[in-house]
């Protein structure tokens, strides 16, 4: 049996990354430092995934085991070592703390000889997660190590599409998932070609796939949960009930798709039929997704490479229309969730500096001209 370690024991890892590491025969070494699920882990070395859909089958997931890398780093160096494959789950901000560990575990195969090579995927919701992950990783290798890694270690880009919405159980281990999923991989990177999973689809170039994703599934979820909380729904199922959210998102995903046909050219009626795949997700009677956990952390979602901002400027560069995606910028400007510091954190940017200034603070966007439109939506929608 092949050794899998996966770094982000959380929700995700374990309803989609941990699912299909376990139907591809691997055992499992989570990493995390939530204890009480790495306990739970070790003492029953199963948990169980329940399919939101019509019958709400389950699936069993064993030979899992978890580490608690706060308190056991030496063990996920050692895991590192012997892993035929490296995935993670963490969030795009966490990366950077995972990136020592790794090197070391990559440091450890150099020295013990093991020249079977190993690829380490990122399987988070960003643009070029894998490489982001290398560079910090290049950071912890010695000269040689590097070297090595340059040989044996790939970190090939991958996205990932599976919708695990909040919640909470009695069983720290259960989770609930969408029916849904999607893993794509690009090959070029990789280091262990014959190493392809079942369920996992592979692709030369990723990037089509990754904007794809990112533009269509992250880009129109967040329309739902903006959108929809602006006009007082607590769930994206909910806010999808509203006919003018509905509509926003549909008109959202219309630019989307023009873009993706202009710079990728994708076929329109495959990628309509994909967008109303998406909506029927979001549209799940068997998922309860808060809006506050979709609309979370709105300035990073505001950022310059995101999922609002690239197309806008993508589409504006190709002379295409943005105007939906516009109205959902400053719906994400109006957002007001007390218990999220960036939702606290905008607010109070509004609150103290012009609204011009802060457009460019938390966009990245320099060009007046787009500034000013961005400002104009915004005035529109929110009161100062």
């Amino acid at each position: 049996m092949k050794n899998a370690v996966h770094f982000g024991a959380g929700n995700i890892g374990r309803g989609f990354i941990g699912e299909l590491l376990f139907e591809n025969h691997f055992s499992i070494t989570f990493v995390d430092v939530n204890e009480r699920i790495i306990d739970a882990l070790n003492e029953r070395g199963a948990y169980e995934i329940e399919i939101a859909e019509e019958g709400q089958r389950h699936i069993a997931v064993s030979n899992v085991r978890g580490i608690n890398n706060a308190k056991n780093p030496e063990a996920v160096v050692e895991a590192v070592a012997k892993a035929d494959l490296v995935t993670t789950a963490i969030g795009p901000n966490i990366l950077p703390f995972i990136a020592e560990l790794i090197a070391k575990g990559i440091e450890q195969r150099r020295v013990s000889g093991n020249t079977t090579p190993v690829d380490v995927l990122a399987c988070e919701n960003m643009i070029g997660g894998s490489q982001f992950l290398y560079e910090e990783v290049k950071k912890y290798l010695s000269e040689e190590g590097l070297a090595y890694a340059e040989e044996f270690v790939g970190f090939p880009n991958a996205a990932v599409d599976r919708i695990v919405p909040a919640q909470t159980h009695e069983d720290p281990l259960f989770v609930v998932v969408e029916p849904f999923n999607e893993w794509v991989v690009e090959t070029s990177r990789m280091k262990n070609p014959s190493l392809q999973l079942e369920g996992v689809h592979y692709e030369e170039d990723l990037e089509p796939f990754i904007e794809r994703k990112l533009f269509s599934v992250n880009s129109g979820h967040a329309t739902s949960a903006y959108t929809g909380a602006h006009y007082g729904s607590k769930t994206i199922l909910e806010a999808l009930q509203n006919p003018t959210v509905k509509e926003n998102v549909e008109a959202v995903l219309a630019e989307i798709r023009s873009l993706l046909i202009a710079k990728w050219g994708f076929d329109e009626q495959a990628l309509k039929d994909y967008h109303k795949v998406i909506i029927s997700r979001f549209e799940n009677p068997f998922i309860v997704d808060d809006v506050t956990r979709v609309a979370r952390t709105p300035i990073r979602k505001l950022g310059y490479d995101e999922r609002f901002i690239r197309p806008i400027r993508e589409l504006r560069e190709r002379g295409l229309s943005y105007d939906n995606l516009l109205k959902t910028v400053a719906y994400v400007f109006d957002y007001k969730d007390d218990s999220d510091q960036q939702s606290v954190e905008l607010q109070s940017l509004l609150a103290q500096k012009p609204l011009a200034e802060v457009v460019k603070e938390v966009t990245g966007v320099s060009e007046e001209a787009l500034v000013s439109q961005i400002v104009t939506s915004v005035e529109q929608v929110v009161s100062f």
